[in-house]
């Protein structure tokens, strides 16, 4: 708002001035299922989140925020609330939310905006915290989730072609994106309106795949941009990763690092939409790691180098309940490393050392957004930026040298800034903050056994097995040719039968030793029957090719084949036409004396039916009757089982406990130095990608809860177990002049200091050790000061702990300690 205004008389050429944001939402139990063998004035907005996801934003006066997704956010919005004021508390100023179009209109012109996609609840929500919101409308919006949130019947409408100048998707995107606009308008959320809503955003990095589209790539952007001005919010609109950007739209950048981004001209704010705070798990991988270092070192010079909003993505980390995830062969857990993780807990030391950033950038802000700048550079590497304003100026120091540490006279005072690092000096004197030293505690979570684990009777499983042959049914679908399976489903399941029927005479050459059976498949899973007896099963997230000998005799044969999707794929040029499913040649081949005989059934007719029976019949709410109750199978494909634990017929997403990643890409340490990208850091090698699933607290009731689960691939449901997420024990790592803050989880206390040394102590959390150099009596003060309390602040200085003679370098506060 201009200066001394109230309201804005123009909002369109109102400044607006915005500060830091975040998203993402969940609680801690989890389920395990065994190991299966600006303008010219800069303004600044330092922190928005996603909540789309709606769930990405921070803005400490600058979006630079969290990303919220509501995909990810737990369901329950109290929930909801919680992980906001983690937010706020963790310096963001905004939340970022995607809209997903697929499950705000799921069928044709019927609209869901109840429960978890109240979109204007959610807004609310996000205002009465006292934060505030940029809306990403998309509608598409990639985010690894399903079809890149477009809804698998928008590509059945005939003529259609997506993200391009084509009349007929235009009008659909106009539909859905103006259907949004007027709910939000309606409901007064606009800033303009007095809302929460500072930016919007129209489509979703376009710029990265317009190419494929060539000249109607170019109109469709211009389309956009029109269509979306023509909405008169109130607010400015943005685009990300589109250079160029129509105007008068904000282009915006996404990515691990946008400090040498460059809007299209000058004229407009430096924005950051997606800081990847870490990366996304595929089933079959390791799991990826960024350090607090680097995403810090990514931020400072962000805005030392005139950055105004800088939005995480993600900021709190979440689920993909249900079908939701993309992919192909994206997991269910989408914890992206991020600030907050899956379950709603603080990511220490991230959240930590984000926070402490946060909170001097906001003290800045002034400067920074007002300041005259000096930029002096040493090298191309290193350089010093001065922020004057009032007559008082404050400094950055920047090292993005990989190795080599920089040592400067600013201002007649010498100072040494760590390799790839960033110094902030509000004074430019003292260095208050450098984002390679953390003084953040870092907290080592664990899993808790809960009451539900302890009653030997609570996981006493009934099943019911799941028909492969529905040939006879009156509700297939008949086609003399293989069907696409999303055009077939219209993604209302996973699942799909192909059923075909062929006869073989005496002496014919199929009933021979030497028949095999091939079936070419787009994917993503194949379970092959012939007689319902299983032949074999095979994945992969692309195409392929299943092959078997089969051993038939004469007679009349039914081949099935179950077809599964593992997510749709979400991004490329086209990346909705990709096909899934199978669309042959599926054949039979025999070798005789006379040579190779080929029987193709690709033609032949198709009996087909979408979903599983088990579906049909909403098997998961557990309240179906003829369940077994004896003769548990274990090991067999297509099973239903179900006991009296969780989740009430609320899916908690794909689980797939028995694909391992490999044993090769992981680190033992991960250097901070260098530019990050997905494959830098990963750990969980040689172990099954995702164990443990997320059951937030909002999907249990009190007394009993019914968990069921569709085993595929065949298990042992007496390996599940049900556990809670805590922090076990809690370490800092602390500089002098700095002060260190242990803190337990909920109601837990420190009930022992394991560890505690001042002066030069080495080492890690769990293997630290005493220096040359040490105070005599840390240990006793860290216990005075800390011991069965469940937060404890340190002030880490020779006051406290006494003068180190023996010291040279920098004083630290080391400390271990057992909630």
């Amino acid at each position: 708002k201009p200066d001394n205004t109230s309201p804005c008389p123009n909002p369109k050429k109102c400044h607006y001035n915005i500060t830091n944001i975040i998203h993402k939402t969940s609680k801690s139990t989890k389920l395990e299922t065994g190991n299966g063998d600006s303008h010219h004035n800069r303004n600044r907005l330092i922190g928005a989140v996603d909540p789309s996801r709606h769930e990405r934003a921070l803005v400490e006066t600058g979006d630079g925020g969290g990303n919220s997704n509501r995909r990810e956010a737990n369901p329950a919005m109290v929930e909801t609330e919680e992980e906001e004021w983690k937010a706020k508390e963790g310096g963001l100023d905004a939340i970022e939310t995607y809209v997903f179009w697929n499950a705000h209109e799921p069928l044709y012109r019927q609209y869901d905006f109840s429960g978890n996609l109240d979109l204007v609840r959610f807004l609310k929500t996000i205002q009465d915290a006292g934060l505030y919101a940029i809306l990403r409308i998309g509608p598409y919006v990639c985010a690894e989730w399903n079809y890149g949130g477009f809804p698998v019947w928008l590509h059945s409408i005939p003529n259609i072609q997506f993200r391009t100048n084509n009349t007929v998707y235009e009008h659909e995107m106009q539909t859905f994106a103006g259907k949004i606009v007027d709910l939000v308008k309606h409901s007064k959320l606009f800033a303009s309106q007095g809302g929460p809503i500072i930016l919007a955003q129209m489509e979703n990095e376009y710029g990265n795949i317009m190419s494929t589209y060539g000249q109607g790539g170019v109109q469709y952007i211009n389309w956009c941009a029109n269509m979306a001005e023509s909405m008169d919010i109130g607010v400015p609109w943005i685009m990300c990763q589109q250079s160029n950007a129509p105007d008068p739209i904000i282009n915006t950048c996404n990515g691990w690092y946008c400090d040498q981004f460059k809007p299209k001209n000058d004229k407009i704010p430096k924005i950051w939409t997606e800081n990847w705070t870490g990366w996304f798990q595929d089933w079959g991988g390791p799991l990826p790691y960024r350090t607090a270092e680097d995403v810090a070192f990514s931020v400072a010079r962000f805005f030392q180098f005139g950055g105004t909003v800088q939005n995480y993505y993600m900021y709190h980390g979440g689920t993909n309940f249900g079908r939701t995830t993309g992919g192909p062969f994206i997991t269910t857990s989408y914890d992206y490393d991020a600030p907050l993780d899956e379950y709603g807990n603080l990511n220490q030391p991230k959240w930590g050392h984000l926070k402490s950033l946060h909170d001097v950038l906001h003290k800045l802000e002034k400067a920074l957004t007002y300041g005259d700048v000096q930029n002096i550079d040493y090298t191309d590497l290193q350089q010093v930026t001065i922020f004057t304003h009032n007559n008082k100026s404050s400094c950055f120091i920047g090292n993005a040298n990989e190795s080599e540490d920089f040592t400067v006279t600013v201002l007649g005072n010498n100072f040494t800034v760590p390799a790839w690092s960033v110094s902030i000096l509000p004074d430019c004197k003292t260095e208050v903050y450098n984002t390679a030293k953390v003084n953040a505690q870092t907290s080592v979570m664990v899993k808790k056994e809960t009451e539900a684990e302890e009653e030997s009777y609570s996981l006493q499983w009934q099943w019911k097995g799941e028909p492969v042959n529905h040939w006879n049914s009156k509700q297939a679908l008949v086609a003399n040719q293989l069907l696409e399976q999303k055009a077939t489903t219209n993604d209302t399941s996973d699942y799909l039968y192909y059923m075909t029927q062929f006869a073989l005479y005496d002496n014919d050459p199929f009933t021979g030793p030497n028949t095999s059976l091939s079936v070419q498949t787009e994917g993503h899973v194949l379970h092959v029957y012939i007689d319902k007896k299983h032949i074999g099963t095979q994945w992969a997230s692309g195409g392929f090719t299943f092959e078997a000998n089969v051993q038939l005799e004469s007679g009349i044969h039914t081949l099935t084949l179950v077809s599964a999707t593992v997510g749709l794929t979400n991004y490329g040029g086209n990346f909705d036409t990709v096909p899934v499913g199978v669309l042959g040649p599926v054949k039979l081949t025999a070798t005789s004396s006379s040579g190779v005989i080929v029987k193709d059934l690709s033609t032949n007719q198709w009996k087909y039916k979408v979903g599983l029976d088990g579906e049909d019949h909403h098997l998961y709410t557990g309240q179906a009757s003829k369940w077994h109750t004896e003769g548990l199978p274990i090991g067999k494909e297509l099973v239903w089982y179900k006991g009296a634990a969780w989740v009430n017929g609320q899916s908690l997403g794909r689980y797939w406990p028995s694909n391992v990643a490999g044993t090769g890409g992981c680190d033992a340490t991960c250097d901070y130095r260098g530019s990050y990208y997905s494959s830098k850091c990963q750990y969980n090698c040689g172990n099954p990608t995702q164990r443990w699933y997320h059951v937030p607290r909002s999907f249990l009731t009190d007394g009993t809860n019914t968990l069921v689960l569709f085993e595929e691939l065949g298990g042992n449901p007496s390996n599940v177990h049900f556990q809670t997420v805590t922090v076990g024990s809690v370490c800092g790592h602390a500089y002098e002049g700095h002060r260190l803050e242990l803190q337990c989880q909920g109601e837990g206390t420190i009930k022992e200091i394991k560890f505690a040394s001042f002066g030069s102590p080495g080492g890690t959390c769990g293997s630290f050790f005493t220096g040359d150099c040490a105070a005599p009596k840390t240990e006793h003060i860290v216990k005075r000061l800390c011991l069965g309390k469940s937060h404890c602040v340190i002030h880490v200085t020779d006051k406290l702990f006494g003068t180190l003679p023996c010291l040279t370098g920098e004083a630290r506060l080391a400390v271990e300690a057992v909630c």
